[in-house]
Formats: structure tokens, sequence, C-alpha cells
């Protein structure tokens, strides 16, 4: 494979790792990638086999049952072909894609229509969303470590889970381009964007390409694999599921005046096989699982207490300013930017002028 995306491999569950030191490199994959695998124990292979078993069984289920469950502003439910636009300034239609978006559950129960043949998956589903949101606290304070914030818990506990937030568990499936024969030469599966919240899991099977980041040095879309090559291929780490892979979102980035990256990225059409991980292709289904991390809904977007990023200079991140929120502007909650977002990408739901205001 040639010209794949480099990016770096942190085990935040190693026997006896030095806590200050995993906050450093993630600080710093943060700062120069906006990307990074992660290694975690925090999350088991059953819980994430467990997930993608269930996602196949939702998108295998009748049209008119996912119909019943289709999005609506709260950004819970399913979205079909076409009915995101991820990058409006230049896609020519919506993504190739389907969604399912899981907002909180209660008592092991989903709060938002749902597909019948998944409704005996629920606690399984509550504990898997759980588990992720977990994780991502557990990460959100080793950047506030590495960032020497003060406190060091003030992403963490931005992100309390007994708070209404925007946080949402995604299911994803990219029909093989086999079914699309309608797409054209410059469409993508997914359109380039940044994500909306503050940090992200990715959980990708082995095999399935797609994904590229637009490269924050070089400017050009590097693919990234599914296993990084430098990962070992001994049996144990052939059982296992692929590493995690994280990227930093706008609310981070906004909060560190644009000290860590909301990298851009996209989901492709076939590459050519030269620009693939060896084992993977495109021309398959893709299904991945995503976990988008919100802090509390009303949580105000004011830089976070640090030294390092004081000392980062006032540049506020390029997405900062595509959304309008720079220093000189009102000073938004959480809902606000996240609500602006959604407006963008959902054409349909909110009309085409909606995301311009």
């Amino acid at each position: 494979m040639t010209g794949a995306a480099t990016l770096p491999i942190i085990d935040i569950s190693a026997e006896d790792a030095d806590q200050a030191q995993i906050a450093k490199e993630l600080v710093d994959a943060a700062i120069d990638y906006g990307f990074v695998y992660i290694k975690s124990r925090d999350i088991s292979a059953e819980q994430i086999d467990g997930a993608f078993n269930v996602s196949r069984t939702l998108f295998d289920s009748p049209l008119e049952d996912k119909q019943r469950c289709k999005i609506e502003k709260n950004n819970q439910g399913w979205t079909g072909m076409h009915t995101e636009t991820l990058d409006p300034k230049t896609q020519r239609v919506g993504d190739f894609k389907e969604g399912f978006n899981f907002g909180p559950f209660t008592n092991g129960k989903a709060i938002q229509p749902i597909p019948q043949n998944i409704e005996p998956h629920q606690a399984e589903l509550a504990a898997f969303r759980d588990a992720c949101h977990q994780l991502c606290r557990k990460l959100l304070l080793l950047f506030g470590i590495g960032l020497g914030a003060n406190p060091p818990e003030f992403f963490s506990a931005a992100h309390d889970p007994d708070l209404p937030s925007g946080s949402i568990l995604r299911f994803l499936y990219y029909p093989p381009p086999s079914r699309t024969p309608e797409a054209h030469p410059d469409d993508v599966r997914a359109g380039a964007h940044s994500d909306y919240g503050s940090i992200t899991l990715l959980f990708r099977l082995r095999g399935q390409a797609g994904l590229e980041i637009l490269e924050p040095r070089t400017g050009r879309w590097a693919p990234v694999p599914v296993d990084p090559p430098s990962t070992s291929k001994d049996d144990e780490d052939a059982a296992a599921p692929p590493p995690i892979l994280v990227n930093i979102g706008d609310l981070l980035s906004y909060w560190t005046n644009g000290l860590l990256r909301s990298t851009v990225h996209r989901v492709a059409f076939p590459s050519e096989p030269e620009a693939l991980a060896a084992g993977e292709s495109t021309a398959d289904p893709r299904y991945s699982v995503v976990y988008f991390c919100h802090p509390a809904g009303d949580t105000l977007l004011t830089p976070v207490p640090s030294q390092r990023v004081q000392a980062a200079g006032q540049n506020e991140s390029e997405t900062a300013r595509i959304q309008g929120l720079g220093n000189n502007k009102k000073i938004l909650t959480a809902d606000e930017h996240l609500q602006m977002r959604l407006q963008a990408t959902y054409l349909q739901m909110y009309g085409k002028g909606g995301g311009k205001e």
C-alpha cells in the first residue's frame, strides 16, 4: 500500500502504564493528526462483535420498519440513502449510505422508535453505549492531564452521563458500488466533514476500506487502514478486534483554540488498488459503528483553563471560523453548535437554507 495515513497507536490499558506519558502521547497525536489508534480493554471484543451483529440485523429490516423510525430533529432515528449531505458545498447528491442514530436508553430500553427485529437487543445496545461513553470520559480526562488543564477533569466533568447531551451511538451501512450504479466518478459515500462533538470512537471491520483523512500537513486525501501497518500479526492480535480509531471533534478543537485538530475526513468509493491496505477492498458492503461523544447540552464553549492552550495563541481552528465561533462571536452552548451543524447536514429536513444562519 502506498500513501496511507501514518497515525500513532497508543495502548491506554497497558499494565503499569504511565498515565502522564499516555496523556502526552494522546495530546501530541491530537495536535499533529487529529486522529489516533488506541488499544483498550474498556470495551470487550464480545461487545464490539455484538454491536456489528445487531447492525446487520437492523439494516436488513424491512424498509417500512426502518421508515417508521426515520430521523427527527432530535438527531435520533434512521437515515436512508442520500438523506445526509455532509459536504453540501461540493456534493452533487447526498451520501451513499444508511444510518441509525441511537440516543439515550432508560433502564436498558430505547426511548425512541426502533425496528422490531432489534427490540430483543436493547439492553445489549444500552450497555455498549454506556461503555463507549465511559471510555470517552477516560480519554477526555487524559486530554485534560496532557494539556495541564486546571482542573484536569475540565473535559470529563462536562460529559456527565446523567445530563442531557447530543451523544449518539450510530450504526452505518454503505451499499457496495454494484448497488449504486447511479454514482458519478466524483461522488463519495460520505462527504468531507469534521465531527460535531468532542471526540469520536470508530469501530471498523477488517477488509472494509473507504475512510480517508485530509492530511493536515500535505493537504492530500490519505486512506486510513483498519489495521495500522505496524500492528503485529501474532495470533492474539489476529483474534482481537482492530484497534479503535479516535478522532478529535469540533468542540475539543474549539475549546483548545485550535491546538487540537478537528481533522476533515470522508468515506470514498473504490480507490486504486495500490492505495488500499493488503486484504482491504471497497467492493463490498461497508459497516461501521461510531460513538459521537458530546458534553451536556448547556455547556458553554469557553476555552479550557490551560497555560499550554493560552501559549498556543488566540488562533481559533479553521472549523471554528467556518462555524462562526470566533472570539468576537457570541459564546455558544454545545447544543447550539450541534444544531448549526445538523441544519447544514439534513437539507431535506431543515430546508436548503437551514444551515446558513
